[in-house]
C-alpha cells in the first residue's frame, strides 16, 4: 500500500461522502491518481463498504444492542475460525472479534427487544458445541462510535477553583 492510498483511506474514514475531486484538492494530488487509488482499494477489498453511522437513540425505531463475551473451545485444525464463521453468519450478529484475555470472542448482536436478544443467546449461540460460556451486556446508551460523538457537548459547567 502506498502513501497516497493511506491518505485517501484516512480522508474517506472521516467522511465517506468525499469525492475524488475533493480528496485530490485536499491532498494536492491529480484527480486521476486519487480515482485510481480508490479503485484499487475497492478491488483489493481494503475498502469493503461505505456506511452511515446512525444515532439510533434519535430514531423512533428502537433497537437493542448487546455485547456478548463468548468462551469457546477451538476446533482442531481450524482454531477459532470455523466457530467465528458459524456465529457471524447469523443475521442478528453485527460484529465478531477474536479477543485476548478472559474470553475468546466478542459478539455484537442487535435485536428488536431484550427478549429477542436473549432468545438468540439461549437458542442459537449457547447450543453450539464449542461454546463453553457466554456473558451478555446490553448497551444502554452510545456516547461515541467510530470516533463520532453522538451527543452535543453543552460545555463545562464546573466552577473554577483557584488556590
Amino acid at each position: 500500500m502506498n502513501e497516497l492510498q493511506l491518505k485517501v483511506l484516512d480522508l474517506l474514514k472521516e467522511d465517506a461522502r468525499r469525492d475524488a475531486e475533493l480528496i485530490a484538492t485536499m491532498l494536492g494530488e491529480p484527480v486521476e491518481a486519487v480515482k485510481q487509488a480508490i479503485h484499487d482499494l475497492e478491488n483489493d477489498h481494503i475498502i469493503v463498504k461505505y456506511a452511515t453511522v446512525v444515532n439510533w437513540s434519535k430514531v423512533d425505531d428502537e433497537k437493542v444492542t448487546a455485547l456478548i463475551e463468548v468462551q469457546i473451545t477451538p476446533e482442531r485444525g481450524r482454531g477459532f475460525e470455523g466457530i467465528a464463521e458459524r456465529i457471524y453468519l447469523y443475521p442478528e450478529v453485527k460484529s465478531v472479534y477474536l479477543m485476548s484475555g478472559d474470553y475468546d470472542l466478542l459478539v455484537e448482536v442487535e435485536g428488536k427487544n431484550l427478549k429477542e436478544v436473549a432468545a438468540f443467546v439461549s437458542n442459537k449461540l449457547s447450543p453450539i458445541d464449542a461454546v463453553l460460556s457466554t456473558k451478555t451486556f446490553f448497551i444502554l446508551k452510545k456516547y461515541k462510535q467510530d470516533g463520532i460523538i453522538f451527543e452535543e457537548n453543552e460545555g463545562d459547567h464546573r466552577l473554577m477553583i483557584s488556590p
